[in-house]
């Protein structure tokens, strides 16, 4: 077997490896965010689009963004919703539909179900 030949047949069987960790954890985040109904539209004129992920973490949640980038929020006991847990943006939350919120953050924007607090939902 020549060089280019075992150098493609390296590459072949590269390609057909188990996906890393991170790939693992990433794949496994955006099942989550399917089964939940998260939206995200990333980007201040973005469609709505199911291709982020979603992690949470007692009360800390984590949306991933598809581009690697993400935005991390605390869930407040208070029953007021979420915040940004770091930067200096606020998340701003609006009831969109029946047991549905949008959060705002900068340019960017996200739909989930959620529980309002004193109704049963």
């Amino acid at each position: 077997m020549n060089r280019g030949t075992a150098a493609a047949l390296i590459l072949l069987l590269a390609g057909c490896s188990k996906p890393s960790p991170s790939q693992q954890a990433s794949e496994q985040a955006k099942q989550v965010a399917q089964e939940a109904g998260l939206e995200c539209a990333i980007g201040p004129e973005a469609a709505w689009s199911g291709d982020c992920g979603l992690e949470r973490d007692g009360d800390s949640l984590t949306i991933r963004h598809p581009d690697g980038g993400f935005r991390r929020f605390r869930i407040l006991s208070d029953g007021r919703g979420v915040e940004a847990a770091d930067g200096s943006e606020k998340a701003q939350l609006q009831i969109v539909d029946k047991g549905r919120v949008e959060i705002r953050i900068g340019g960017d924007r996200y739909r989930m179900p959620v529980r309002i607090a004193g109704t049963g939902q």
